[in-house]
């Protein structure tokens, strides 16, 4: 029998994929609680909450779900990475289109957050694989 080679856990990828999850799982959780926390100070639609909020939970416990796992299991995480910088240059463009509409606060977390997650989410799509893969 050949012994499997363990792989060591790409620490970074943890801890963004961490960051991700817990953000997703506070959407799906405590919705509201979660969006004032991102900027908003006023009450979303019946609409805006059971969608928007809870999808956006869903897409971030997802990808941050399967990028926690990718790391503890030693594999490539950069899709993951990717993934998860593409879904903040979503929320940035889409949030880009209601930008006048926005408060100064939801503007700085907003747009600041989305760019710093564009960031990472490059970062990690691009490095080199940890040693020992």
């Amino acid at each position: 029998m050949r012994a499997r080679s363990l792989r060591p856990i790409d620490h970074a990828a943890l801890a963004v994929g961490g960051i991700r999850l817990a953000s997703g799982i506070s959407f799906l959780v405590a919705p509201l609680q979660a969006n004032r926390w991102w900027g908003e100070t006023e009450v979303p639609t019946a609409t805006g909450h059971l969608t928007l909020l809870r999808s956006m939970g869903y897409r971030d416990a997802l990808i941050g779900g399967l990028l926690v796992g990718s790391a503890l299991r030693g594999a490539d995480t950069r899709g993951w990475f990717l993934a998860s910088g593409g879904a903040d240059a979503a929320d940035l463009l889409g949030g880009w289109a209601v930008h006048d509409q926005m408060t100064a606060s939801q503007r700085h977390v907003g747009v600041g957050g989305a760019l710093v997650g564009i960031a990472v989410g490059l970062w990690g799509a691009t490095r080199r694989r940890p040693r020992g893969e």
